[in-house]
């Protein structure tokens, strides 16, 4: 069991660091990138106007997620043990499931409204929830090991 949670909680690392990759991707690509992941129209002007503050924006988040991934890789044991892991773990596979069940909403409006939503919002909720339920798998199999090395 105690293995299982290593190899969930690397693969929650392992989106995590994605997710974080996935943002500076975005800085990169500018305000279309911006427009297109749903960062709004006020952030895509700003930056299209040259404005630094959404790439400080969006290197922050990027900076968030990568810290999470470095501690899912604490919690597998892959690298060393991180101050807070277990509460950390906990948090960060809530924030995950909780931004995931926002596809529940998505699913309703997409039945009852006439108005179309992009298809990626919904699999951005979804992925979110399956990194959610990742790290929750990963942290419940490896409690008792987080709980002694604390």
């Amino acid at each position: 069991m105690e293995n299982q949670g290593k190899l969930w909680l690397t693969l929650g690392g392992v989106f995590s660091i994605m997710i974080a990759m996935l943002h500076i991707a975005v800085i990169i690509g500018g305000a279309p990138a911006y427009r297109y992941f749903g960062a709004g129209e006020e952030m895509a002007l700003m930056a299209s106007s040259g404005s630094v503050l959404p790439a400080l924006i969006t290197f922050f988040i990027a900076v968030i997620f990568a810290v999470w991934g470095l501690y899912a890789f604490s919690g597998a044991g892959l690298i060393r043990h991180l101050p807070f892991l277990q509460i950390g773990l906990v948090v960060i596979a809530s924030v995950y499931t909780l931004r995931g069940i926002g596809v529940i909403p998505q699913i309703v409006w997409m039945i009852n409204s006439s108005k179309s939503l992009p298809s990626r919002d919904v699999f951005f909720s979804l992925a979110s929830l399956l990194v959610g339920f990742v790290y929750m798998a990963g942290t419940t199999a490896t409690w008792k090991v987080l709980k002694t090395k604390s």
